[in-house]
């Protein structure tokens, strides 16, 4: 859902939902024979998301839950759709012109599919765009019947979205739960179950509200839930409605938000200055009109958002449909004031809103806050700033969220100690991403009278960031020690970051797993995001690129679910690093453009770092080392217009190997001297393995004793490393430098473990390059078939293999195993591989001995036919597979 909903998790009971988990039945009886549309709306926290994940859990065929896309360019929807329906990233590709194309989306989805029974939930259809949401619509409109097959579509959408005219659809909308429904999700939500005035309480405060009942009893400690303690005034604060509603405003308008800040304060504030009590009270269109007037803000919006609903026009007067929704409103909005905001033609119950909707329009350390923000206790004022710093860090220029969040640390320092620890953290985690190292000294620095754990972190990273590392080692020690073995999600993040700061990979993953599971059984939606991005980081410095971009798939939807769009950019980066490596070079550029569009305008360094180095290895691994090495001198230079500080010294071995294949050695030579500093500070235990390839590259043009000294150091300190990848490259490097010195047989050894190694991480473009430097040596790519490498091979592998062997093509054996026919030929790559092979004929030999081998033992095994084309093919080989040898 748009926001950060909290609705009834995947795996709960959904309660008061009868109707709607009946519409779902009715989609998705096996007895319909397929197709069909169901619309779910719902406003933020009601539910949509979860009820999605209900049906996709209970559907007896295949599933597939799609989120929006982050960003509303044409036809990103339809690449999301794609790249979740296809086996691989050329398929997406492909479909994607077919959706584009006369056909179709509904054909594009079809060829994926094909005849299989398939489920298709689509969330916040309102933040798709618009080419993708007509070529749905067009679809659902000419697509099969429940009669006539075809997949199932369920489509959630904010009650505002209007969903297009199909034929037959169904639509239902989630509403409040009654007393008994939000009784039972409490009950679910706590154990044990919280003291009966408690709940009367909040069932009272969340009015049936389920994403807003889950945010209310999260933050509640144990002695709050017993009754021991008193709970906070009021229970639903602008804290709680802000994480549930934030999301769903982000994505309005600027105008509207804009003109909904404008409503929410005109009818906050009476003549007399009143508070309006739970539900904002109505106020004059005229006044609003007035207010709108003075604060320059468009009226043009309101006609709009009466008719979807968002607010009701009622007997000249104005009031928001859902009052959390207007709450939401006013919790969000910037207290600052502008110069104009008294102006005589404002009306007196408009003038906050005045001062606050033109507060947006200008930068915040241009204005003062008004008398009435000044008055407020210290405490308001630290969580109004803790909010907006929340809400810049998930979405916003992380600097402008460095200082808010300093701001919230400052005011919240001596009332609520616990909450400025968070702060500081998180405006640490700012300046971090924002690449400024004395913001992150500065947020380092306000917490004079911080004391343990606490205390530890901050002089370790402060020692750290002056790069004092045998001072930090001790402290940040300590740090992973304590808050790694906490169950506060919270700590474990900041014990996670010190283990990564002190170069401990493994100890970072475990902890930051340990976050993100603790996160999950908390229900902190909002925090989900931030556990994935450090997660993916860990595992990515950890050289697991695979779980990294396992981690950073999650770590998106999550990040999109809640409108998180920096954690998004930074998930980007990481799926482009990763792509890197498999050698995936379309989704290494759409991954990191996507990061680079939020990172750029956001100063998002890291991001943006990452990003670029990824572009940077695809490059080189593509042969066009004077392009990589130009994109990588800016992020090997230091300096604010270098590249992000933690990250610098990691880039370097790729840019000494793109700068010495570019004819840069003097530059390459500068940076792996500086590069030898830091690897001697032990932070990195991949660095001296990758010191010795940079000092093995560089002597390439001199003595070859030297050349081959540094090679086999950096082999050598590679064992142990954990980081496999780099390995391989090493050896790759080593073999290609034996080769081009004329020694083959030496040059075999290196280049096929590179090989075996690059397959085993299904980096096929780099597997390719070894192969080909293999047979340049005289091999054939790993040597002659071994008719035992059969039995290494998947059972999909094995298939495809026996039929290709008996001389059926790729489209032949893709309608047979319902793939697509560029599925078959990846597949097909890796057998050859595999087998030591370069041709469909010479599969023959391996298949057959193996089959033979295997019916010695279990008996004669009837004959496998194959129809191809029509005509029955025996043996194999045939005159087809020898015909299409030539092609392979």
């Amino acid at each position: 859902m748009s926001g950060a909903t909290h609705g009834t998790a995947p795996g709960r009971r959904l309660y008061d939902r009868a109707a709607e988990l009946a519409a779902v039945a009715r989609l998705t009886d096996p007895a319909t024979g397929g197709g069909g549309v169901l619309f779910v709306t719902g406003g933020p926290g009601e539910g949509r998301s979860a009820l999605l994940a209900r049906a996709a859990d209970g559907f007896p065929g295949a599933a597939y839950r799609v989120a929006a896309p982050g960003h509303r360019v044409p036809w990103s929807g339809a690449r999301v759709l794609f790249g979740a329906l296809a086996p691989t990233a050329a398929d997406a590709r492909r479909a994607l012109r077919t959706a584009r194309g006369e056909d179709g989306l509904a054909a594009a989805v079809s060829g994926l599919l094909g005849d299989r029974p398939a489920l298709i939930c689509l969330d916040d259809l309102h933040l798709w765009d618009a080419h993708a949401r007509a070529a749905l619509a067009v679809a659902w409109r000419r697509g099969p019947g429940p009669d006539r097959g075809g997949p199932r579509w369920l489509v959630s959408a904010a009650p505002h979205h209007r969903p297009p005219e199909v034929p037959g659809a169904e639509t239902v909308r989630l509403g409040r739960l009654g007393p008994d429904g939000a009784r039972a999700l409490l009950g679910d939500l706590c154990a044990p179950p919280p003291a009966p005035p408690v709940v009367r309480r909040l069932l009272e405060a969340a009015a049936g509200h389920p994403g807003v009942l889950v945010a209310a009893v999260r933050r509640l400690t144990p002695a709050q839930r017993a009754g021991a303690a008193p709970l906070p005034e009021p229970p639903v604060d602008g804290s709680v409605l802000t994480e549930v509603y934030g999301g769903f405003l982000a994505h309005l308008p600027a105008d509207s938000r804009r003109l909904l800040t404008v409503v929410a304060l005109a009818g906050r504030t009476d003549e007399g200055g009143r508070e309006g009590g739970h539900r904002l009270p109505g106020v004059a269109v005229d006044a609003v009109l007035g207010a709108a007037r003075a604060a320059r803000v468009p009226a043009e919006p309101l006609d709009g958002l009466v008719a979807d609903g968002l607010l009701r026009r009622a007997d000249g007067l104005l009031r928001f449909e859902d009052p959390f929704l207007g709450r939401a409103v006013l919790a969000s909005a910037p207290a600052s004031r502008h110069h104009g905001a008294r102006r005589a033609d404002a009306p007196r119950p408009a003038r906050t809103a005045v001062a606050l909707a033109r507060g947006e329009r200008h930068r915040a350390d241009r204005l003062g806050p008004p008398a009435a923000v000044r008055a407020l206790a210290p405490v308001v004022r630290g969580r109004s700033h803790l909010v907006r710093g929340l809400a810049a860090l998930a979405g916003g220029p992380v600097m402008d969220a460095h200082e808010a969040l300093l701001r919230a640390a400052e005011l919240l320092r001596d009332r609520a100690p616990a909450e400025a620890s968070d702060a500081r953290f998180l405006a640490m985690e700012a300046a971090w991403a924002g690449g400024d190292v004395d913001a992150c000294r500065a947020a380092l620095g306000c917490g004079g009278d911080a004391g343990g754990t606490e205390r530890d972190f901050l002089d370790g990273l402060g020692a750290a960031l002056a790069v004092r590392l045998d001072e930090a080692r001790p402290s940040l020690a300590r740090v992973v020690a304590r808050d790694g073995a906490e169950d506060d999600p919270r700590l474990l993040l900041r014990a996670g970051s010190a283990a990564l700061v002190l170069g401990d990979t493994a100890a970072a993953a475990r902890v930051h797993a340990r976050a993100l599971a603790r996160a999950r059984a908390e229900h902190r939606t909002a925090l989900l995001p931030r556990a994935l991005e450090h997660l993916a980081y860990a595992e990515l410095r950890a050289g697991r690129y695979a779980r990294a971009a396992r981690t950073a798939r999650e770590g998106l939807r999550a990040a999109e679910l809640t409108g998180q769009r920096n954690v998004a950019a930074h998930q980007h980066a990481v799926l482009a690093l990763a792509a890197s490596v498999v050698g995936d070079g379309p989704a290494v550029a759409e991954h990191a453009g996507l990061a680079l569009d939020t990172a750029r305008p956001h100063g998002l360094v890291q991001a943006a770092t990452l990003a670029e180095w990824a572009l940077a290895r695809a490059e080189l691994g593509s042969g066009l080392a004077a392009r990589a090495a130009a994109r990588l001198v800016p992020l090997v230079r230091a300096g604010p217009r270098g590249g992000h500080f933690a990250l610098r010294m990691l880039v370097v071995p790729c840019f000494v190997e793109a700068a010495v294949a570019a004819g840069r050695a003097a530059e390459a030579r500068t940076a792996a001297g500086e590069y030898a500093v830091w690897a001697a500070q032990g932070v990195d235990r991949a660095a001296p393995a990758l010191l010795a390839r940079c000092r093995a590259l560089l002597a390439q043009g001199e003595e070859d004793g030297e050349a081959a000294h540094w090679f086999g150091e950096a082999v050598r300190r590679h064992e142990g490393c954990g980081n496999d990848f780099e390995r391989a490259r090493t050896l790759l490097a080593y073999g290609t430098w034996l080769r081009r010195r004329r020694r083959p047989g030496a040059a075999r050894g290196p280049l096929g473990d590179a090989l075996v190694t690059f397959e085993r991480a299904a980096a096929d473009h780099w597997a390719d390059h070894a192969r080909s430097e293999l047979r340049a040596t005289g091999g054939a790519g790993g040597g002659p078939a071994d008719p035992a490498a059969w039995g290494l091979l998947t059972p999909q592998q094995q298939r495809i293999a026996r039929l290709a062997a008996r001389g059926a093509t790729n489209r032949e054996i893709a309608g047979r195993l319902a793939l697509s026919p560029r599925t078959v030929d990846h597949h097909l790559r890796n057998v050859f591989a595999r087998l030591g092979i370069r041709s469909r004929v010479e599969l023959a030999g391996p298949a057959g001995r193996w089959d033979e081998g295997a019916r010695g033992l279990s008996g004669p095994e009837p004959p496998d036919r194959f129809q191809a084309g029509g005509t029955e093919v025996k043996g194999l080989v045939s005159r087809r597979a020898r015909r299409s040898a030539g092609s392979s």
